[in-house]
């Protein structure tokens, strides 16, 4: 039962390992535009964040799929997603 899964990303990771990579990554206030939760906008923590994304399975699942889709993309120069956003601030 226990097959070693070199291609799985999630394989070892925890919850708490995820959010923190995913705080490093993107910051705060973009995974709070990105995954629209409360404990992500409003005095985010990572300990109030995990606590509500365990209790959450469909935030949870966001959550999950938004680290695949940083994993499955390649490094940028400066970490940050530069990809145009539909709904997101206008800039002139």
């Amino acid at each position: 039962m226990n097959e070693p899964q070199p291609h799985n990303p999630m394989h070892g990771m925890t919850l708490e390992k995820i959010l923190q990579e995913l705080v490093a990554h993107f910051g705060w206030p973009e995974l709070g535009r990105r995954i629209a939760i409360r404990c992500f906008n409003h005095e985010p923590s990572i300990k109030s964040s995990l606590v509500f994304l365990r209790r959450t399975p469909w935030a949870r699942a966001q959550v999950e799929a938004l680290f695949l889709e940083m994993k499955a993309r390649p490094a940028s120069h400066h970490g940050a997603d530069k990809r145009p956003r539909l709904f997101g601030p206008k800039t002139q």
